[in-house]
């Protein structure tokens, strides 16, 4: 019996398969019968795709290093078969690989597809259901590779260089963040005032370490009431409650192997609390309505912007679960603290927001680097990203200049009042060291008043002061 079995004989069919939507690729057949190889390369070319020959091993492979979308393989007579499979895994894990076999040989079939073969398809087989499986196998290679993509630019998109800032304060933070995500640690504690980039940081750790490769999931704690919040984080089982009307998987269940983050996880109700701590201590937990233990391999990352000794004091949080959380505590600073990375925050986000704006902003003017110096930005990066995103929507120019901040402007023209600001031309560590200087000399040197009049800590003046050797 010939292999191929086609519902309309090949010699005269005349117009291609449909497949609607049908990705173009480049496809592999690896057989040593000349004549199915023909075949089947002529289906698949007149369904619109490259097809490439080969009749042993290393040809086959040569072909997979230069890329192909779906290898139609058969099982070749001896070792070569399982041993090829292998080695085009190993060339790319992320390649489909269709098994064609005989009846007497499905077992060796089943056993290609425990090594990650994606279907094996029995000879002889019906032309036309052949086609309907590779078009499944290349679909599941586009959803692979665009999966792959994704994760690739979150990875950049969430790398070490968006915490932007070289304070001391900063490096300490990035450097413990480094030794976190390449650690064990299954949980992390985040600290630090709204706006100073927590959700940023739980998923730069997340996407650095060994876990990238699964879920990041997040919840805010103090969004939602506390029985939702439970099923969010737990799942639950169908009829646990009035609205169970199906089974549900939690986000520690989803996120196997991944990462979730518990924003303002110090506002979870008590209840919760004690389950969390639970699931931490033992790694296992229940859906809500279940009896069955589930166990996960989670990293938790928690973060919070209150003050958790006084938490804990009030009765707020649990003692238990602040120390079991607190083993790794990473603290971001707020932006008055490290008023030194201004200049640099504002060169990212001018960067950024030329991309995405279309715009030729070229640098900012002094005036402009005195104003944002001066404010309080209580609302840390997150204040200062949304000023500098829309003095750029604004902008028609290349330079930003203090009257592209009218909101900074009229709410702190007494922080700069006296200070005349520098020449144009000077790069922005000229700029910050000439207003240091001007505030030094309008302050009578004295720390703390040249410090109220930049907006900046009394220690990161001292810093200044020792810096530009000023007495």
């Amino acid at each position: 019996m010939h292999p191929i079995e086609p519902l309309n004989p090949l010699a005269t069919q005349e117009t291609p398969v449909p497949h609607s939507a049908a990705m173009v690729a480049t496809i592999l057949v690896v057989d040593d019968d000349h004549n199915l190889r023909s075949a089947l390369a002529a289906a698949l070319e007149l369904a619109g795709h490259r097809v490439l020959h080969a009749a042993e091993s290393e040809a086959a492979l040569e072909h997979c290093l230069e890329g192909v979308d779906l290898v139609l393989m058969d099982q070749l007579p001896g070792a070569d078969g399982p041993l090829l499979l292998r080695k085009i895994k190993a060339v790319d894990p992320d390649i489909v690989v269709i098994v064609m076999t005989s009846y007497s040989s499905v077992d060796r079939a089943v056993q290609a597809m425990k090594e990650g073969a994606f279907h094996y398809a029995r000879k002889p087989f019906v032309l036309d259901e052949m086609l309907v499986l590779c078009e499944k196998g290349l679909e599941t290679t586009r959803l692979k590779r665009e999966m792959k993509a994704l994760r690739a630019s979150l990875s950049a998109a969430y790398s070490f260089a968006q915490l932007v800032g070289q304070s001391a304060a900063m490096r300490e933070a990035k450097d413990l963040m480094a030794k976190v995500a390449a650690s064990p640690a299954s949980t992390v504690l985040l600290h630090g005032e709204s706006g100073t980039g927590k959700d940023v940081a739980a998923k730069i750790i997340h996407f650095a370490s060994p876990r990238s490769q699964r879920l990041f999931l997040n919840i805010t704690c103090s969004a939602m009431p506390e029985a939702l919040l439970e099923s969010e984080l737990f799942g639950h089982e169908r009829g646990a409650f009035t609205d169970a009307k199906q089974q549900k998987r939690g986000l520690l269940e989803l996120a196997d192997g991944g990462t979730v983050f518990l924003d303002e996880f110090s506002e979870m109700p008590p209840g919760l609390q004690v389950k969390l701590l639970r699931f931490l201590e033992e790694k296992t937990f229940r859906r809500v309505g279940g009896t069955t233990e589930i166990q996960v391999d989670v990293r938790i990352i928690a973060a919070t912007n209150r003050n958790l000794e006084e938490a804990v004091q009030a009765g707020l949080l649990r003692k238990d679960l602040y120390y079991r959380l607190q083993v790794v505590q990473i603290t971001l600073p707020p932006l008055r603290e490290r008023a030194g990375d201004i200049p640099l925050l504002a060169d990212y986000f001018i960067d950024r927001f030329n991309r995405e704006f279309n715009k030729k902003v070229t640098s900012i003017s002094p005036d402009a680097v005195s104003l944002l110096l001066a404010h309080a930005w209580e609302g840390n990066v997150r204040e200062f990203r949304n000023a500098i995103e829309r003095a750029m929507l604004f902008q028609t120019g290349d330079v930003l200049v203090a009257a592209d901040f009218p909101l900074l402007l009229h709410h702190g023209a007494s922080a700069v009042q006296g200070l005349t600001f520098p020449p144009a031309g000077l790069r922005l560590d000229e700029v910050v060291a000439e207003l240091v200087v001007k505030a030094w000399q309008l302050s009578g040197g004295n720390q703390t008043r040249a410090a109220a009049l930049l907006g900046i800590t009394r220690d990161r003046m001292r810093y200044q002061v020792e810096k530009l050797g000023l007495k």
